[in-house]
């Protein structure tokens, strides 16, 4: 009895030992199953975190750019009186002038922008952020626009600018360039706005007086006016945008023509304000280094026409506004550049870059130091 009993017994022990290890064994399958599970959610998680985040700099960043780049429409917004960042923010969005309220209200916060005035604006989905708060800033209309509106676009000839005149009212292009031509008028405007014009006059060889000096931006005039108003406010405009920067070019020992002149060359030559500081370094150490500026700008201004090409002939042409074949400045401007030039100009980044070339394909704008440098990026980005 006591033998088979103990042998009952270890039988029970064995019995209960594999219960046991087969009971860990499930638990550690459940384990393994549920770590499974975590990590599995945590990747989904992750991954979808991922996704959002990369989504939202998206969104964000593309939001930060002009709705539209190559929009001419204008849109005319009110902005009532007591209207919040918030208000004005949604007034924009709802007007299809920028892509997004909320990130417009986290830049006028994170930038600490405020003073914005009531009023009515025409803004356009092609201006930055910048412009529009600037316009805002400044302060709209306190009326509604149903006037004539004449368009000066960023860039533009005083001739592309007497075609938009045309376009917009019963004056001829050929009316405009006359007045804006005139002596007397000129000097009337040179002794209202002295330090805007007084250099422009000065120049030698200047094609025309004005060009430089017609502010871009959206003019809106009652039925009855004459050209005369019309120049006189887009110079007012200039001398307005300007009264922020005359001790600063004072101060460079400059004229406000040389500073027109440079601002109208990087207005062309580069889009965005970091490229246009460093191409602003590259014509000051030019001209500190006495060397051609050799801007195409230059050369197709001379040539009064517009190429997608600028050849080796085209270098060679007889003008004083050609920068291949004339050193310094030129006689004056090419066109009328933004503010965003004009500030890139009085603000050049510190580099020591001679050359610089555009990827026309991209837009991408590339620097360099030394000419053998710069053949080596003509060589991989321009030549075919």
């Amino acid at each position: 009895m006591g033998k088979n009993g103990k042998n009952a017994e270890s039988n029970d022990e064995k019995q209960d030992k594999t219960e046991t290890h087969l009971k860990l064994v499930e638990r550690e399958k459940e384990k393994k199953m549920v770590k499974k599970i975590v990590w599995s959610i945590v990747t989904i998680l992750v991954t979808l975190l991922v996704i959002f985040g990369i989504t939202s700099y998206q969104y964000v960043t593309s939001s930060l750019q002009p709705l539209d780049e190559t929009s001419n429409e204008e849109i005319q917004i009110e902005v009532p009186s007591g209207s919040s960042s918030a208000d004005i923010s949604r007034i924009l969005e709802k007007n299809k002038v920028i892509k997004s309220a909320s990130v417009f209200r986290f830049y006028i916060k994170l930038n600490n922008e405020t003073n914005f005035q009531a009023g009515y604006y025409l803004f356009s989905p092609s201006m930055t952020l910048e412009e529009i708060i600037q316009s805002l800033q400044e302060g709209g209309s306190p009326v509604a626009f149903d006037g004539t509106k004449i368009l000066v676009q960023e860039g533009l000839t005083i001739e592309q600018v007497a075609e938009s005149v045309e376009k917009s009212t019963n004056y001829k292009a050929s009316d405009f360039i006359e007045k804006a031509t005139d002596k007397k008028f000129l000097l009337k405007l040179k002794t209202t706005y002295p330090e805007l014009l007084t250099s422009a006059i000065e120049s030698k060889e200047t094609k025309y007086v004005l060009e430089g000096y017609l502010f871009p931006a959206t003019y809106d005039f009652s039925d009855d006016f004459s050209l005369e108003t019309v120049i006189e406010n887009m110079v007012k405009k200039t001398d307005e945008v300007m009264q922020k920067y005359y001790s600063t070019i004072e101060e460079k020992k400059m004229t406000v023509q040389q500073v027109i002149t440079l601002a109208s060359l990087i207005e062309r030559e580069g889009n965005s304000y970091e490229d246009r500081t460093k191409i602003a370094s590259v014509f000051y150490n030019r001209l500190e280094a006495e060397m051609p500026l050799q801007s195409d700008i230059s050369v197709l201004y001379a040539l009064n026409k517009h190429k997608e090409i600028v050849t080796y002939k085209d270098l060679e042409t007889d003008s004083p506004y050609n920068l291949y074949q004339n050193k310094g400045y030129g006689p004056g401007p090419f066109n009328n550049p933004s503010e965003d030039a004009i500030k890139s100009t009085l603000n050049p980044e510190d580099t020591n870059y001679i050359y610089f070339l555009a990827d026309t394909t991209t837009g991408k704008v590339y620097f360099s130091r030394t000419y053998a440098e710069h053949q080596e990026l003509v060589e991989q980005y321009i030549t075919p």
